[in-house]
C-alpha cells in the first residue's frame, strides 16, 4: 500500500485549501483513513478519520467546523476540504490508512495505522 498527499501550499488566513490522498497498492475499500497534522515542536495529531464506507467521520474539535473529509471509493481517493484557516492549521499534513473489519469502524490512535504518506505542508500566514 502506498499513499500520496497533495494539495497544500502556503495561504493566507481565511482562505481555503483541499488535499488529496492517492491509495494504491491494496484494497481500498478495506481501509479506514486517517489525516494527521504535525505542526513545529509539537506533536502528530489527528484531524480526521473516516471509516471503510465513509458513513463514519470523525474530527478534531478545533476543526470540526471548517473540515470535511470525504472519500472516493471508485477513485481510491480520500480528500480533505479545509475553510477558514488559521495560522494554527499550519503542519504537515498526512494521511494514513488502516485495515478495518468495520464498515463504520474509525481508527483515533496513530500507533494504529499501518501505512502512512510522506506528508504534504501547509502553511497559512496572518
Amino acid at each position: 500500500v502506498q499513499l500520496v498527499e497533495s494539495g497544500g501550499g502556503s495561504v493566507q488566513a481565511g482562505t481555503s485549501l483541499r488535499l488529496s490522498c492517492a491509495f494504491t497498492g491494496g484494497t481500498f475499500r478495506a481501509y479506514g483513513v486517517g489525516w494527521f497534522r504535525q505542526a513545529p515542536g509539537k506533536e502528530r495529531e489527528l484531524v480526521g478519520a473516516i471509516s471503510r464506507n465513509g458513513r463514519g467521520i470523525q474530527y478534531k474539535d478545533s476543526v470540526k467546523d471548517r473540515f470535511t473529509i470525504a472519500r472516493d471509493n471508485a477513485e481510491n481517493m480520500v480528500t480533505l476540504q479545509m475553510s477558514s484557516l488559521t495560522p494554527e492549521d499550519t503542519a504537515i499534513y498526512y494521511c494514513a490508512a488502516v485495515a478495518v473489519y468495520n464498515l463504520n469502524g474509525i481508527r483515533y490512535d496513530a500507533d494504529e495505522y499501518e501505512f502512512w504518506g510522506r506528508g504534504t505542508l501547509v502553511t497559512v500566514s496572518s
